[in-house]
């Protein structure tokens, strides 16, 4: 009886062990399937980040052979890093305190904004583009009427959205003549950041002339792309 009692323990830890065992191979191949998709994953995710840098690259190099002729006389750079061209003369602009584009900017938007649709919704790059951001920067000041920095923000942030509004309002204007009102509808924007992205001097200090600003900005839509991948990894 007692030998019976021995056969039927061993038996019966035999048995777990066999449990045990299959069970660590079960969770093993989980964790070998799970590790698979991480490094899919990781792979989509690093060949999307070279795919757009490539593409943005190759943009940055197309707007500026088409208009680094134009830039010095503009008074406008191209930021390689941010595809923002950005124009810096506000007495072009606008008058001060106004935000009714003026006639030396609409004759630079009708040459501008026609060449910049071209390429940006060029079949090489229109597929890449999540929106075209049209801002309007200021500094830190407001001329007169106001008696706290909060109060200046504020009336700047409303001029600098009316000035956006109104550049918006010419370039959609221009594109009558053309295919590509409803790309601008479906991707190009007017954003009015008030003095929240300042330019600064050397020193520190705040360059309040190259503060005031308005800027053309591409958005790709990488950080989307991954974004999706990563909600497919979590119901994977």
């Amino acid at each position: 009886m007692l030998r019976l009692t021995k056969i039927e323990d061993g038996e019966h830890w035999s048995s777990i062990s066999d449990l045990m065992a299959g069970l660590m191979m079960i969770f093993l191949l989980i964790a070998i399937a799970y590790m698979h998709n991480i490094a899919q994953g990781q792979q989509k995710i690093k060949k999307i980040a070279v795919t757009y840098h490539e593409a943005q690259v190759a943009l940055y190099e197309k707007l500026n052979e088409e208009f680094k002729e134009d830039l010095p006389k503009w008074q406008a750079i191209i930021d390689k890093e941010t595809l923002s061209i950005q124009f810096f003369e506000p007495d072009i602009l606008f008058q001060t305190g106004k935000a009714d584009v003026t006639p030396k900017f609409k004759d630079i938007l009708d040459n501008f904004f026609p060449r910049y649709l071209n390429i940006i919704f060029s079949d090489e790059f229109k597929d890449t583009i999540a929106e075209v951001r049209i801002e309007g920067h200021t500094s830190s000041e407001w001329s007169t009427g106001t008696s706290s920095p909060d109060e200046a923000y504020f009336n700047n942030m409303q001029l600098s959205q009316e000035r956006t509004r109104s550049v918006l309002v010419y370039c959609y204007s221009i594109t009558q003549k053309n295919n590509y009102k409803n790309l601008m509808q479906q991707h190009v924007t007017a954003n009015g950041l008030s003095s929240s992205k300042l330019v600064y001097n050397d020193d520190g200090t705040e360059d309040k002339a190259r503060s005031r600003r308005v800027e053309f900005r591409t958005r790709t839509n990488a950080e989307n792309r991954i974004v999706q991948i990563l909600d497919e990894l979590k119901n994977d």
